[in-house]
C-alpha cells in the first residue's frame, strides 16, 4: 500500500544515537515524556503566535518518536505498556499542537481556521482509532497514505514557513482520507475473512 515516507528508519541511523542513550540510563519512555513535554511547548508557542519556533519545536520533540521505539528494541525494554504509553503520547501532542493553533485564531476571527484545526484534530485521532480498532479484532494495519510522520512533517514545515491556513487544509483533508482509506481496508480484509 502507498505511503509518502518510510514507516521506520533504518537501525543505521538510529544505532549511532541510541546507544549512547542507552549507556546512560536512558530509558525509552523518558523520550516520550520528553517529546510530550517538547510539543507541548510548541502548543505555547503556537498559541502565542511564534510560529517559526513552534515549527522547530514540533519537528525536534517529534522526532525522539522515532527514537523511543528503537531504543526500547535496543534495550530490551519494549513492553506493552511503552507501546500504548507512547500512542496516547503521540495523539496528545499533535492534539495540543493543533488546540494551540485553534487558540491562536479564535482571537483573531480566524473561523475558517478553527474550523480547520478542528477537523484536523479529529481526522488524525481517526487515523489511529481505525488502527486500533482494526488490531482488537486482530488485523494488522500500518498502511496509509498520510499516517503520523507525515502530519508531523506537514505540522512543523507549515508553521516554520508560515503557511497555516494552506497546512491545515492538507492536514484535514488528507487526515480524514487516510482514516476511510483505513476504513476500506478494514472493510474489504473482513468481508474476505469471514467469506
Amino acid at each position: 500500500m502507498f505511503s509518502l515516507l518510510p514507516r521506520s528508519i533504518p537501525r543505521r541511523l538510529t544505532d549511532p544515537i541510541v546507544n549512547p542513550l542507552a549507556r546512560l540510563g536512558v530509558r525509552p519512555n523518558h523520550l516520550t515524556i520528553l517529546g510530550g513535554l517538547g510539543n507541548g511547548g510548541a502548543a505555547v508557542l503556537a498559541a502565542r503566535g511564534d510560529f517559526l519556533p513552534a515549527g522547530i519545536v514540533v519537528l525536534a520533540a517529534s522526532s525522539l518518536d522515532l527514537l523511543d521505539g528503537a531504543l526500547a528494541r535496543a534495550t530490551g525494554r519494549a513492553t506493552d505498556f511503552g507501546s500504548v504509553f507512547d500512542a496516547v503520547t503521540d495523539r496528545i501532542s499533535e492534539a495540543a499542537v493543533l488546540f494551540g493553533i485553534l487558540y491562536y485564531f479564535s482571537d483573531r476571527g480566524g473561523r475558517s481556521e478553527e474550523l480547520l484545526a478542528f477537523a484536523a484534530i479529529v481526522g488524525s485521532i481517526l487515523v489511529s482509532y481505525v488502527r486500533a480498532r482494526a488490531e482488537v479484532i486482530g488485523l494488522k494495519l500500518r498502511e496509509g497514505f498520510f499516517t503520523r510522520a507525515e502530519r508531523v512533517l506537514l505540522l512543523g514545515v507549515g508553521l516554520i514557513i508560515d503557511q497555516v491556513t494552506p497546512m491545515l487544509w492538507i492536514l484535514a483533508v488528507l487526515s480524514w482520507a487516510t482514516a476511510l482509506q483505513r476504513m476500506f481496508l478494514v472493510w474489504s480484509q473482513t468481508r474476505h475473512r469471514q467469506a
